[in-house]
């Protein structure tokens, strides 16, 4: 029942929201032409439900040649291949609206794990990546929430950023889905669509932690000193 109700409403309401978009879309497009390289969409591929690869769509903030330069698949703070105006679509996620499509298209839904690139997925172990793939991967979620700030964890003084993904950050991802894969509900996607507004506003907000007093213990390398 749960999973009939959730597509559902990742139905309706990706039709209200790309209608009630549609004007802004035409302004980011035609910014996005203009500027920069003059790409709009930029679509990766991504580890979705079943094991299934999908290309995630996502409006251009970075050079075409971004995978092969400098951190690969990571961005920190400051990244030098992000354009002016990606800077702006990162910082308030406009960037991610387009995956309103996927959600129409069945490859992804409101809430739920974070879809991951292959050289990243490969590296959670087999029966996390089994559990995860269980479920439709989402446009938030519950990672996405906690791991809002990203990009300054990774460009601290001192840290190098794969090592420190790697090392820290995907075993803490990996608690954080698991938690969310044992206690999905409409209730709980619904909390997370409302934090993931307020954490738009306040990145560095522990919100998440007071709405859901059983998640992971947060650790203490997740507040960034730069």
């Amino acid at each position: 029942m749960y999973a009939f109700t959730k597509r559902f409403f990742d139905i309706l309401f990706a039709l209200a929201a790309l209608v009630v978009l549609a004007p802004a879309f035409l302004v980011i497009i035609i910014v996005l032409r203009l500027t920069g390289e003059g790409e709009v969409f930029y679509r990766q591929n991504r580890i979705g439900y079943r094991n299934c690869t999908f290309g995630i769509w996502k409006f251009a903030t970075m050079l075409k040649d971004s995978p092969n330069l400098d951190t690969g698949s990571l961005t920190v703070r400051g990244d030098r291949r992000v354009t002016k105006v990606g800077r702006v679509l990162r910082a308030t996620k406009i960037n991610e609206l387009p995956q309103l499509i996927n959600v129409l298209t069945g490859d992804m839904s409101f809430v739920g794990p974070r879809p991951q690139m292959k050289v990243d997925f490969d590296i959670y172990p087999g029966a996390e990546r089994d559990a995860i793939h269980d479920v439709r991967p989402g446009i938030t979620g519950i990672g996405s929430v906690i791991f809002r700030d990203e990009e300054l964890l990774l460009s601290q003084p001192g840290v190098d950023p794969r090592e420190f993904y790697v090392a820290k950050i995907v075993p803490y991802k990996i608690a954080l889905e698991m938690w969310y894969l044992k206690r999905k509900s409409v209730l709980t996607d619904l909390r997370l669509t409302l934090l993931t507004l307020w954490v738009v506003f306040a990145p560095r907000s522990d919100a998440a932690y007071r709405a859901f007093t059983d998640l992971p213990a947060k650790p203490e390398w997740l507040v960034a000193e730069v």
